[in-house]
């Protein structure tokens, strides 16, 4: 079969890594041949790599109409010679192989989701992104049984054909879900990809005859990108192979780390975050406590400034959250309670009877030592101040009367 470099012939006969061409025209490294089995990036899948005329290709793109071989350096051949075409046969099987997963997975998608369609696909070096339109959530796919049903479709070994068919008649089937880029050439005809019995698809990527061969397919994500969007992200064969062994890898460490097994690795963190929930909540509780008792002997010398109950101190142990928290709990001991800590970057808490704003004096405050704050008129805090706390809670009981 031949073609007048318009077109690849990589989708209809993906096996084909080499071949010898006539060089059509050279626009300095950009190369058209008269035929060529080099897939032009497109359709979420990158150009094939490989050599021309011994020559690196470093990228192949449809332009005006033609394939165009961008090569790595100054061509060794002039316009109307023959030359060698060599694509990376190991490049190209995995791009077949991520290609026909897709189709794979978007089968097992479909089959778990209400309305669906199409809505995005790329191959990388690392995973290969398929989007899927639909209402549903990404929650509504399990992603191991999904893994388990794409990995039946493979070990299956079902068929997968591509043929042409009419472009009116195919988008009257909906059955048939059209996975074209927004740069695919849509014409009279499309190219139909068909996974006996699992999914059928307009799509003009390369593909393996076989879902035996694409070889396991390991979820790495489900996700909801935007909306109407679920997006299930995976890798294939060896690349596949070497997730799966570093998660088990990983697993292993962990296992061995809590003094169990791989099968008891699931219960023993369940009763780790339990025990770990447990001792939260005593400190938690001994936090409190300690804070009580500071309180309460910071109530005991109170005093009075502009007539009103101040008690002013430190605390420790705490950050400005807590301590508002505490005062936002329990009565307060005084009209004006002031708290400050922190370490190395100091703050103000005020709860007050709501005789007095504790938002403005908050704001007197950090007009003193630098920061900011806010809150309400009875409960309101600052941080960001360049004094340590003993110097702040010293300056509100020397000025606090002062400070209205």
């Amino acid at each position: 079969m031949t073609t007048d470099g318009s077109t690849s012939l990589a989708p209809e006969d993906p096996y084909t890594t080499t071949f010898r061409a006539r060089v059509r025209s050279i626009d300095g490294r950009a190369v058209t041949l008269e035929e060529t089995y080099f897939y032009p990036e497109g359709g979420g899948q990158p150009a094939d790599r490989g050599t021309i005329g011994g020559v690196p290709v470093a990228d192949v793109q449809k332009r005006d109409g033609k394939v165009v071989h961008v090569l790595d350096g100054p061509p060794s051949f002039d316009a109307g010679d023959a030359v060698e075409g060599a694509v990376d046969e190991g490049f190209r099987t995995y791009c077949m192989r991520a290609h026909t997963a897709s189709h794979v997975v978007y089968g097992a998608g479909r089959a778990r989701l209400g309305g669906h369609g199409y809505g995005g696909f790329d191959i990388g070096e690392e995973g290969i992104r398929l989007d899927i339109r639909t209402d549903a959530s990404a929650s509504d796919l399990d992603p191991l049984a999904l893994q388990r049903a794409a990995n039946e479709a493979v070990w299956e070994g079902l068929s997968v054909e591509w043929y042409e068919m009419d472009a009116e008649a195919a988008r009257r089937d909906e059955e048939i879900v059209f996975n074209l880029g927004a740069d695919a050439d849509v014409g009279d005809t499309v190219r139909v990809v068909e996974i006996d019995g699992w999914d059928i698809a307009a799509c003009g990527g390369t593909h393996t005859r076989n879902t035996a061969e694409i070889g396991p397919i390991k979820l790495l994500d489900v996700s909801n990108p935007g909306a109407d969007l679920v997006r299930v992200e995976y890798a294939v064969g060896p690349a596949a192979i070497e997730r799966q062994l570093a998660e088990t890898e990983s697993a292993t460490r962990a296992a061995a780390a809590l003094d169990t097994g791989l099968d008891g690795l699931a219960r023993r963190a369940e009763e780790l975050i339990d025990e770990k929930r447990s001792l939260e909540a005593e400190l938690d509780e001994l936090r409190e406590r300690v804070l009580d008792a500071r309180v309460d002997a910071l109530a005991e010398d109170t005093h009075r400034a502009g007539g009103h109950e101040w008690l002013v101190g430190t605390v420790e142990g705490v950050d400005a959250a807590g301590a508002a928290e505490y005062l936002r709990a329990k009565e307060h001991p005084g009209d004006i309670v002031v708290l400050t800590g922190g370490e190395g970057s100091t703050f103000v808490v005020v709860g007050t009877d709501g005789s007095v704003d504790a938002n403005e004096l908050v704001g007197r405050v950090t007009d003193e030592f630098g920061g900011g704050g806010g809150g309400t008129a009875a409960l309101a805090q600052g941080g960001g101040m360049d004094a340590d706390p003993d110097t702040v809670a010293e300056h509100i009981r020397e000025k606090g009367g002062e400070l209205f």
